[in-house]
């Protein structure tokens, strides 16, 4: 089954092909990191526009590179939510008129389930059920995948997502946007023990995590530092903030592992790219002898090759709509029918 995906949920408009949920023929992206820089942040309206424009063109595109007519194309498939309103409802009106021009199936694809499957495509061999820590700049969550369309969350974040907080305290350090990249470089060489983090301790689920107070402390260390007329070792904050952000998930994901007794493990999201955190899980992974499914970094981002992946599952499971399809900023993806 050849399936068209779309993907536009924040700031990188996303078309690929992907055949049966594991081979990608082409997955062709438009970035706007650079735009977005000049401002620190995703400007939400200047996203949109910027979709609407790369879109057709994307789509055209990645049917070239794949030397792949409209007429073999057998669905489309599309993040639907969450993300940015604006940019969801971009790429959701894109699919919505080549499943009408087509005459095929629409498939609406939770945004996080597209994270999980990138493993599908970096592990053609994985199947459910396994672990999957999901880190990204809004999310972060522990989740139990019983099976392609079958997932449970087992943890989450009470207030900030890992990624924001890293993004804030690298924006707080004069680092470009976006600032996780920056911080995960800069920490490389820093000593992990210069500077203290705290470590929340919290009340209720054991999987539950909190990086609120972690970065508010972060932030009140480089400003009072600076009031004091003194300098922050950058290196060495980067690396003691990574080595505390690390500290939240790696001890509640292996407890996790223990808890469902599986003996694999995926990662998705953005933050999947952070080099402590990949180093960290591979190491507890080794020592439990359990299987660690680290995507590739290009795989890590968002991108529409993992829509494609989940949305072969979707289609299977009978997740499938017509032109009433609506985008969403935020939506919960637990064992419902999406």
């Amino acid at each position: 089954m050849l399936i068209l995906s779309v993907e536009s949920s924040c700031d990188e408009t996303a078309v690929a092909l992907v055949r049966d949920g594991r081979q990608v023929l082409c997955d062709c992206i438009s970035s706007q990191v650079d735009l977005h820089r000049i401002y620190g942040g995703v400007v939400p309206e200047i996203a949109s526009r910027k979709h609407i424009e790369a879109i057709y063109g994307l789509a055209e595109q990645a049917l070239a590179k794949a030397e792949i007519s409209r007429n073999e194309i057998d669905a489309i498939a599309v993040t639907y939510a969450p993300g940015l309103i604006g940019a969801l409802l971009v790429g959701v009106n894109f699919a919505k008129a080549a499943a009408l021009a087509l005459d095929k199936p629409l498939i609406p694809v939770h945004h996080i389930r597209g994270h999980i499957a990138a493993n599908y495509i970096a592990y053609p061999d994985l199947k459910p059920p396994f672990l999957c820590l999901v880190v990204s700049g809004g999310h972060t969550m522990i989740i139990d995948v019983k099976d392609y369309t079958d997932m449970e969350i087992l943890g989450a974040t009470r207030d900030d997502a890992a990624g924001e907080c890293f993004d804030k305290v690298a924006r707080v350090l004069g680092m470009p946007y976006p600032g996780g990249a920056a911080l995960d470089k800069a920490a490389k060489s820093g000593d992990e023990n210069r500077y203290s983090m705290p470590n929340p301790k919290l009340s209720g689920n054991p999987l539950d995590m909190s990086f609120s107070g972690l970065k508010t402390a972060a932030v009140n260390l480089i400003h009072n530092t600076h009031q004091k007329g003194e300098e922050v070792e950058v290196n060495d904050l980067c690396a003691s903030f990574s080595k505390a952000v690390s500290r939240m998930l790696i001890p509640r994901t292996m407890a996790a592992l223990e808890q469902t007794g599986y003996q694999t493990l995926a990662v998705a999201g953005g933050v999947a790219a952070n080099s402590r955190i990949r180093a960290d899980l591979m190491r507890e992974c080794e020592k439990r002898n359990v299987r660690l499914c680290l995507p590739p970094l290009s795989l890590c981002g968002d991108n529409a090759a993992m829509i494609g992946a989940q949305g072969y599952y979707e289609y299977l499971s009978g997740n499938v709509a017509d032109q009433t399809l609506n985008a969403y900023a935020t939506k919960s993806f637990e064992g419902e029918s999406l």
